[in-house]
This record gives structure tokens, sequence and C-alpha cells, in this order.
């Protein structure tokens, strides 16, 4: 089956062809029908399956040209690099068509974002805290959307922006189509379903948590961070397929201090990316990457649902997420659009529980491998490796003033005695007689 299959029109058949996609992924046939029918819709799928695909597809073929030009379409998504990843999509495929779309998140200058909306926008994709800006500006009117679109919004929801979205919801009109994709389900996703929806159509592309069949997992049991830097070493040495790399952490203080320590022996060859860079420093870097400047892109876990990069060889997990969720999400980023991929992950002795509690969620076990015999076991430990000494908050009993202690008298001259003196007192001891304020003598 083909997207010839698809009740499309020419500008979007002539916009595939000319990106050369053909064959449609198992998540956008099942949607396309059901967004047409203009059915709330619900879709579960990994990332990497083509979701983004999934709702663009269908709401440019029910577009209509409107020459107020104001916003029919809001699709809000919860990282700035997805907001361009998804407007880079749209315009792909509106390439043919008389569609206005633009991309607002923060960390930018809200009035250039203000000027661009008043000029006319068919297809808003933003943030949640943008797009409230714009809204409680005056610049962004949504009483026009006819489609909404909430994508990722495990992740969004993960990230604390249910209050956001529920003010987003205070802006909309109740008449409109709602389209929410996620990669797994949650209980807050399933709570805001009933809030908001109405009635929708679940789609599920696999089963929430199923890892993706053309993606390799192997993992190595690693005591701590100097010797992972050495099997890293190794694996790329050793290894010149890895080729595009894909490196996740768990903070962003683990993310730059193994950027330096990599970056000692890979110069300029190493990129690293988190919410603490700015805007710039993040789009450049992931360009690098891209273009394949970079060998290696060091990510957290924030910007793990932001990036679409192709090729992506592998997939390394230094330390693992706090949520099983996150796993899918990390290794989704490989093995994209039907191509194979491989994931490789750091299991130390910290890890335990969240690796058996990855596992359950999949419901398999990822394969572990041998250490390499010249593999250098390292017995230094960085700080947040050494354990945590507790000490006993003992109270120091102060020795009591008596007998034996060390108080002694002050000497009487300098014991001060609080002594009211009376004036004809002072003047007696000045004068020697007694003196009078010039009290007049009485008349006999």
């Amino acid at each position: 089956m083909t997207f010839k299959a698809f009740n499309l029109n020419n500008p979007l058949w002539n916009a595939l062809d000319d990106a050369g996609i053909s064959i449609p992924t198992h998540i956008q046939k099942e949607t396309f029908p059901v967004i047409m029918s203009g059915r709330d819709v619900l879709g579960i799928a990994q990332t990497g399956t083509g979701k983004t695909l999934a709702y663009l597809l269908p709401l440019l073929k029910l577009w209509n040209f409107n020459k107020t030009r104001h916003t029919s379409v809001l699709i809000i998504v919860p990282t700035r690099e997805l907001v361009i990843q998804v407007v880079e999509t749209a315009e792909m495929l509106a390439k043919y068509m008389n569609v206005v779309v633009r991309g607002v998140y923060g960390g930018t200058n809200l009035k250039t974002q203000a000027y661009e909306l008043a000029e006319g926008c068919d297809i808003l994709v933003g943030t949640p805290g943008r797009l409230l800006d714009l809204g409680y500006h005056g610049s962004l009117n949504l009483k026009s959307i006819k489609k909404l679109v909430i994508d990722e919004v495990d992740e969004m929801l993960s990230l604390g922006f249910r209050s956001q979205l529920q003010h987003i919801f205070d802006l909309l009109p109740e008449k409109r189509q709602n389209l929410m994709f996620s990669a797994t389900m949650t209980d807050d996703v399933a709570q805001l379903l009933e809030d908001e929806f109405n009635n929708p159509e679940s789609i599920e592309a696999a089963p929430s948590g199923t890892p993706l069949d053309n993606i390799h997992q192997l993992a190595y049991r690693i005591p701590n961070f100097n010797t992972k830097l050495n099997l890293l070493d190794i694996l790329l040495d050793a290894h010149p397929e890895m080729t595009k790399i894909l490196m996740f952490v768990s903070t962003k203080a683990l993310a730059d201090a193994l950027f330096h320590r990599m970056e000692e022996k890979h110069e300029g060859k190493i990129g690293v990316i988190h919410s603490n860079k700015d805007q710039n420093y993040r789009f450049n870097a992931v360009n690098s990457f891209k273009n394949g400047s970079y060998r290696m892109l060091i990510a957290t876990d924030i910007v793990a649902r932001g990036i679409d990069i192709e090729d992506v060889s592998h997939v390394i997990n230094f330390d693992l997420p706090e949520e099983p969720q996150n796993y899918i999400h990390r290794i989704g980023r490989t093995g994209r659009a039907d191509k194979t991929g491989e994931a490789i992950t750091f299991i130390s002795d910290f890890d335990t529980e969240k690796h058996a509690a990855i596992e359950d969620f999949m419901s398999y076990v990822i394969p572990q491998q041998p250490l390499p015999e010249n593999l250098e076991i390292s017995d230094i430990l960085i700080e947040a490796e050494k354990p945590e000494i507790k000490m006993k908050n003992v109270l120091i009993k102060l020795p009591q003033v008596g007998d034996n202690s060390a108080f002694h008298e002050k000497k009487s001259k300098n014991q001060k005695v609080n002594i009211k003196i009376r004036y004809k007192d002072k003047m007696m001891a000045k004068y020697g007689k007694p003196k009078t304020r010039g009290q007049k003598k009485k008349k006999k």
C-alpha cells in the first residue's frame, strides 16, 4: 500500500513524491480515515513511527483557504526542537499549497512572534508557555481553532504542563476536533482524555512499552563513570560503523562532565545539548550532528522527544532514566522510518532497580554482553558515586558554673553597680556645702 491509496490531492501527492515518501507506516494508515471522519483521536505509537505525518496529512487535506488567515489548526508540543521539526514537516507537505505555518516557543523575542502572527497564520505550532504568553499579550486569538493536536502528550504532562494546557483549553472554542498522540498511556493521559475529549477513537500502533522490532538492544554491566568512559573509547575505536551516536544521560551536570572528558580525545567531534544551553547553541549542535560534523551528540531526556534526525546509527544510554517510559523514547531515536538501529545501555550497580523496571515495562530482557578483555576497570569514583557519609548530630554538654569551673569574680573596680546620685549629694561632694537651685527664701 502506498500514499496513492489515500484520499489526498495532487499538491500533497507531489510533496510526498519530492520527499521520497511513498509507503505509509501503520499509525499513518490507521489514523487517516478516522481523522478525516471528524472524530476525536488518541494515537498510541512509539517515537519514530511517523506520528507527525499521521496527523499532518489529513489536516492539510481538510484545510480550506481563509482570506482572514485566522489560525484554524493548533499543534501543541513540549519542546522547542519539536516545534522546529513539526513546522519543517508541515512546510514540506504544504510545498504546493497556499498554507502559512508558524512556530512559536520561548527563548525568543515575543514581539517578533506577535508581529508574524499579525500577518496571518493558518497552522500554528507552539509550546504551551509561549502560546499562553501570546494569548495573554493579546496577539493570539484561538477562537477560530477547528483542529487541536497535542503531540507527545505523556511527555508534556510529565514536564508539568497540565495547568498550562488547561488554560489553553479555556481559550479554545468548545466545538473542535481533538487529536492526541502519545508514546505511552499513563493515568495522567487517561484523565486528560476524560476531561477534554469527546469519546475519542483509540488507535494503538503497538502495545505501550513494546520496543521497536527494528532496534537491536544490548547492555553492558559496568561499575562506574570512569569505566564507562574507558568502554566508550574501546567501542568508538573498534566500530567505525558507529557514525552517528546519540548519547543520553540523566542530568545536565553529567552531560557537561561527560562532554568535557570526551572532548579531550575526540576534539571537534562531540556536541552536547540540554535545557541550560541557549537556543542558538542547541540549534547549532543539532545541525552539526545532522550534517555529520559531530560523530556524537550528548543529550538529556528533555530533548529525547524533540530531535528527529535521520540515520542515527546508535543510541547509547550512558545511564538509565528515572522513568522506564523514557527508555523507549531514548532508543526510538534510532531505527526510525522502518530502518534498523542499535541501542547500547550501560548498567551500573546503582541502576539495579531502574534496570528491572525497564525490563518489566517492556516485558523484554535486554541481552547483556561480556566486557572486552582489554577494558580497564577503574576504581576511581566521581563525587556522585561516592557513598554518602552520615554524621551523627551529637550535642556537646556545656559545663555548668560551679566551684570547679573556670568562673572568676570581677575585681571590685570593674563591677558596675547602678546607683542613683541625688543632685543635693552631688553638690555637697563638689563644693563642701549644700547648694540650692536659686530657691527664693520665704518671707517671714
